[in-house]
């Protein structure tokens, strides 16, 4: 009855849809397209080679600011211009890249965190392929997958030499850890059979267990909108970050809305001040806002007076 009932709705739906009908255009009648819709283009030759280069919709993202109330019109706000629309796509990209340098430092420590503290607490080098030492016992085995397919893609020396001279079918922790993507680390700790052990990892940044496996996901979609050169800058998350009711460390004071970047990046701040005290992440990122003033900051999230917050001093 059930499957009958899913089958009916999905025939439902389908037939509420319309068929995608839209041609391609090329370049060229793309940036006619731009500017019968308002969109300055001093230079048509060098739009097209940037439309063709990077894609109509990819740009789109950079455009859609531009758009006058109704969006749903297509009409550019007076004054809009394709180089104000670079200008945006240059700005998202050089965040993407100071965001994934800073995340690359937090995988590496936490990823180890959770290592060692596994390792000592359980008193097993091969906890993580130990299906007692987790909750959900499903979850286990797709993650038992995941780690089965990495082992038999990998051709780093480390893991040959491994399979070349050991019998046990998984290396111990430490080494199996190196191959796995950062999510997967993140979905190990948060199946962790002891609360002991996740408590002890998340003290470990000064947090409850709770904000430290929402802020660990928090971190690794961002690193993965970063991967896959996603847009960034004015991104509103589908995941609200959990608000921890105290932290060891400085924290945010002002108040901005945790579904802007502003929030994961002060997240990864976070990390950062207690993985490297010394970073230069404010420094960095001061520089780059500082290169394109006319990025509206708001619409990132950045509350008025955060360069006096306690966590960027």
């Amino acid at each position: 009855m059930l499957k009958f009932a899913g089958r009916f709705f999905y025939i439902y739906a389908m037939a509420n849809k319309i068929p995608f009908q839209k041609p391609y255009t090329n370049a060229k009648n793309l940036v006619k397209l731009l500017q019968s819709r308002g969109l300055t283009i001093v230079d048509t030759d060098k739009a097209e080679k940037y439309i063709d280069s990077i894609g109509y919709y990819r740009l789109s993202a950079y455009m859609y600011p531009l758009l006058q109330t109704p969006k749903e019109q297509h009409r550019y706000k007076q004054g809009a211009t394709f180089g104000q629309v670079m200008m945006l796509y240059r700005f998202d990209k050089k965040l993407r890249l100071l965001i994934f340098n800073e995340i690359e430092k937090i995988e590496v420590a936490v990823r180890s965190a959770i290592v060692n503290i596994g390792c000592e607490m359980t008193g097993n080098p091969f906890w993580i392929t130990d299906s007692a030492n987790f909750n959900d016992q499903n979850k286990f085995l797709r993650t038992l997958d995941l780690i089965d397919a990495e082992m038999n893609r990998s051709r780093e020396d480390f893991i040959v030499h491994f399979k070349d001279t050991y019998s046990d079918i998984y290396p111990p922790a430490w080494i199996l850890t190196e191959l796995l993507p950062f999510g997967v680390v993140t979905n190990i700790f948060s199946n962790i059979l002891s609360i002991r052990i996740k408590k002890r990892i998340a003290k470990k940044y000064g947090l409850q267990m709770s904000p430290f496996e929402s802020w660990l996901t928090v971190v690794s979609l961002t690193r993965n909108y970063c991967c896959h050169h996603a847009r960034v800058w004015n991104k509103q998350n589908t995941l609200r970050p959990m608000q921890p009711n105290h932290t060891d460390y400085a924290w945010l004071t002002l108040p901005t809305d945790s579904l802007r970047i502003y929030f994961d990046i002060s997240i990864i701040k976070y990390f950062l001040n207690i993985i490297s005290p010394q970073n230069d992440m404010r420094d960095k990122l001061v520089k780059l806002l500082s290169d394109f003033p006319n990025i509206d900051t708001a619409a990132m999230g950045f509350p008025v007076g955060w360069q006096q917050e306690p966590l960027w001093l």
